[in-house]
């Protein structure tokens, strides 16, 4: 079995908020917190240690009393940036990846995608969670953010970033990935729901 203390957290609050008017996600309050506070709460209970990819009010995110790294890629080059820079500064064997606007996401999270990743000798976990498509039917969707990672894949997409690669599922597909449905009974609908704008925002604050 994985052992929690082998895993590192990363926060994924790099973005440009660009949805939601240019302002930082991760910092915009939910509840009276900011998003990637909740966000860090929920996954130190899952991990030995977090750190956080920021690109801007570094000083804020340092608050929370976590390391905190800018891309190594430069201009905002996407999520797989800041995965990027979790697998350079990541000092245990795995790293788990969560966005900063999707305060919900599940409390055993780490724990289900470590243990298929195991059972499955893969080299990557990714979630998948129920969402209705445009004709109302519900279906699994890949979360490809909510990750959990082999640190030996850092040279690999060191090389795929390099070649101008910056899709999430393009570099997972190089490599075993299972894929971890989150639709047993009594998991959270609405686990995986993210604020991207500010009325989602609200939105979250209701429910």
């Amino acid at each position: 079995m994985i052992n929690t203390q082998d895993i590192t957290g990363l926060i994924l609050a790099g973005g440009r908020g660009s949805r939601m008017g240019g302002v930082d996600k991760g910092l915009q309050n939910l509840n009276g917190m900011p998003m990637a506070l909740h966000t860090l709460l929920r996954l130190q209970m899952q991990t030995g240690q977090v750190i956080i990819n920021a690109n801007r009010n570094l000083a804020a995110y340092e608050s929370f009393g976590v390391p905190v790294w800018p891309d190594v890629l430069a201009d905002y080059a996407g999520p797989l940036a800041g995965f990027l820079t979790g697998l350079e500064r990541c000092e245990t064997p795995y790293l788990a990846t969560v966005p900063c606007d999707t305060p919900r996401f599940p409390l055993d999270l780490v724990a289900r995608l470590a243990e298929a990743l195991e059972r499955e000798e893969a080299d990557i976990a990714m979630a998948a969670a129920p969402e209705q498509d445009k004709d109302g039917q519900i279906m699994l969707r890949t979360q490809p953010v909510f990750c959990l990672l082999r640190v030996e894949l850092l040279e690999s997409l060191v090389d795929f970033t390099h070649k101008g690669g910056r899709k999430i599922d393009a570099w997972t597909a190089l490599h075993k990935t299972v894929v971890v449905p989150f639709d047993r009974p009594g998991d959270d609908p609405l686990a995986f729901s993210n604020a991207n704008t500010l009325a989602e925002l609200q939105q979250l604050e209701r429910s």
